[in-house]
């Protein structure tokens, strides 16, 4: 995988699987864009990653002065989001509200600033669901969260159709877990070896997000490791 120097967003790029993908960008010569809400983000990697810190992906304001500020966009790729377990009955409205905010809405905008920006050339965009979204049943003791994350994989779907005529291949990856450090200190008993390691999905995404993927559009692809 080649991008010449392209650039390529990353929502989510601080975080442990955006990591992977903001480094597996590096590597085949991309430039990447990381917006970061708040805090303290790690060093960029000499002069081809840029962070943009103060931008919440929630505020549609934000979202559009994020990517106006982007040259020549080629690749949007949506890994922010958020996770929460609750039972049916303990969840509440501002609950399921702010998973569809952090999962769902933030995609929406981040996909439509994308396209707003893209030129004659098209692009890609790359969102990430789960696999409770493809596997709904999975998502017992999660019900917001599946919901949110079926919502991206529906969102997918329906964007690689309205903007196939431009050029614009639309997909998704859908993880099952992933092994990060958060997630082993959280289920310290599971067979973490089943588990997906970020780097195995994040080339996954850089091909779907490459000028090497010319024709696959409108996929949710399972990224399940051995689980």
């Amino acid at each position: 995988m080649q991008f010449d120097n392209r650039a390529v967003v990353v929502t989510g790029g601080a975080g442990a699987l955006g990591s992977a993908v903001v480094e597996t960008l590096l590597q085949a010569g991309a430039h990447c864009y990381v917006p970061v809400r708040s805090g303290t983000v790690r060093p960029p990697q000499g002069d081809c990653v840029t962070f943009v810190t103060g931008c919440d992906l929630s505020s549609e304001a934000a979202v559009e002065a994020f990517y106006s500020r982007i040259p020549d966009l080629w690749a949007s790729i949506h890994v922010a989001g958020g996770f929460a377990m609750s039972k049916l009955t303990e969840t509440s409205k501002a609950d399921f509200d702010r998973m569809l905010d952090t999962n769902l809405a933030c995609c929406f905008l981040c996909c439509r600033a994308a396209a707003r920006r893209f030129g004659a050339a098209g692009g890609r965009i790359v969102n990430v669901a789960a696999r409770p979204a493809l596997e709904p049943w999975l998502g017992a003791g999660m019900a917001a969260y599946t919901v949110s994350k079926a919502g991206v994989a529906a969102l997918t779907a329906a964007l690689a159709a309205e903007l196939a005529e431009r050029r614009i291949l639309v997909n998704a990856v859908a993880p099952s877990t992933i092994d990060t450090p958060g997630n082993r200190a959280a289920m310290p008993k599971a067979d973490h070896t089943s588990w997906v390691a970020p780097q195995a999905i994040a080339r996954t995404i850089a091909f779907l997000a490459s000028p090497d993927n010319m024709a696959t559009s409108g996929a949710v692809l399972p990224v399940y490791g051995r689980a």
